[in-house]
């Protein structure tokens, strides 16, 4: 009903002093009735009418069967007969966790109990959905600092399809590798948000100085300097620290353009047949990890299924992406050259059916 019942340290006290043979509905009852007075009082009843007016302006008590399947089915119908004696007294809600499907109720109940509850159906969305959902949050957010490498991605999202669809677990999983990262490495403080990410590079010490020296990725970025340079950065530590705030800056800009051109590339290429480029966003970023994606086979074949699109399908598919750049500010020109390319093929097929009339 749209609030919920606190229970205070005192209350759960006094619950844990219950013995066994003291939890009965009666008692419930009585429970029941000493916190709704309380509710009561600090939450005035609502006087707006409700969408089901048959439905007790109460708060509901939920009792949830998280794996419905599992209970003994005696036990079941027995706990609904007593609930049922009680309704005007205990506006009961009961929520079945059904991994089947409804019709496992009917199943399991005999239709003298079924008949008394008034069933209606939800469903929460898949293991996968979950998954993806933690992806678009977490993984795929330039907001979200800490970066997976492919690798670890793939380790994660497999123990997930393979072992045990629990979203938690992949969860912890991301937890334990942020654990792992922030122990183990002491260059750590630069993963972080841009602002702190820039201070923490203007004040590094000279011991941290040299880490980034030694980073592969920093050596590479040297040798592709002019040979003064070179030398500046391996003995000018201030030089050094200048230039990792530019680095940095670089680096949150490119998060910020990679995830929305990411989504794109998705979007145009996961529904073409066989999925060249994966049919999961997940599958895409990992090879965006690991290569160059526009040097593969796959990106090619791609880039080929898309010139056989119809042009309304084609036409729909950039609308998509030009919807998904309208989220981002900083893409903004390439939006409108997306929008120009829209229209010119639109204008396209208007003068090919104006020369046919």
């Amino acid at each position: 009903m749209g609030r919920g019942v606190s229970v205070d340290e005192e209350q759960e006290d006094d619950t844990a002093l219950l013995q066994r043979t003291q939890c009965t509905i009666s008692a419930l009852c009585q429970w029941y009735k000493t916190v709704t007075k309380k509710s009561t009082q600090v939450f005035p009843q609502r006087t707006e009418s409700l969408t089901n007016s048959d439905f007790p302006q109460s708060l509901p008590v939920v009792v949830i069967f998280k794996d419905f399947e599992a209970f003994n089915s005696q036990v079941l119908q027995d706990f609904i007969l007593i609930c049922s004696r009680y309704t005007q007294e205990l506006p009961f809600i009961f929520i079945f966790g059904i991994a089947t499907s409804p019709s496992a109720i009917q199943h399991r109940l005999p239709h003298s109990v079924s008949s008394l509850l008034c069933i209606e159906v939800f469903h929460s969305l898949s293991c996968t959905q979950h998954l993806a959902s933690v992806f678009d949050k977490l993984i795929l957010n330039s907001q979200f600092p800490f970066k997976l490498s492919s690798r670890v991605i793939q380790v994660l999202v497999g123990i997930f399809l393979y072992h045990d669809f629990s979203v938690q677990n992949f969860v912890k999983g991301l937890q334990f590798s942020m654990l792992e990262h922030f122990k183990s490495q002491p260059l750590s403080m630069l993963c972080c948000q841009k602002q702190e990410a820039l201070l923490s590079a203007k004040t590094l010490s000279k011991k941290n100085v040299e880490r980034i020296r030694h980073l592969p990725s920093f050596m590479r970025y040297v040798e592709t300097q002019e040979p003064q340079e070179q030398v500046r950065l391996l003995t000018n530590d201030e030089h050094v620290k200048e230039v990792c705030q530019k680095l940095l800056k670089n680096l949150h800009k490119y998060h910020k353009n990679y995830y929305p051109i990411l989504q794109c590339l998705h979007s145009l290429t996961s529904s073409l047949p066989k999925f060249p480029l994966g049919k999961h966003i997940r599958e895409l970023h990992v090879s965006c990890i690991e290569k160059n994606l526009w040097e593969t086979e796959e990106y090619d074949s791609a880039l080929q299924l898309l010139r056989i699109l119809a042009k309304d399908e084609l036409v729909a598919a950039l609308r998509k992406c030009a919807e998904i750049l309208k989220s981002t500010k900083i893409l903004q020109n390439v939006l409108q050259q997306l929008e120009d390319f829209i229209g010119r093929l639109e204008a396209l097929e208007e003068d090919t059916s104006g020369k046919t009339g």
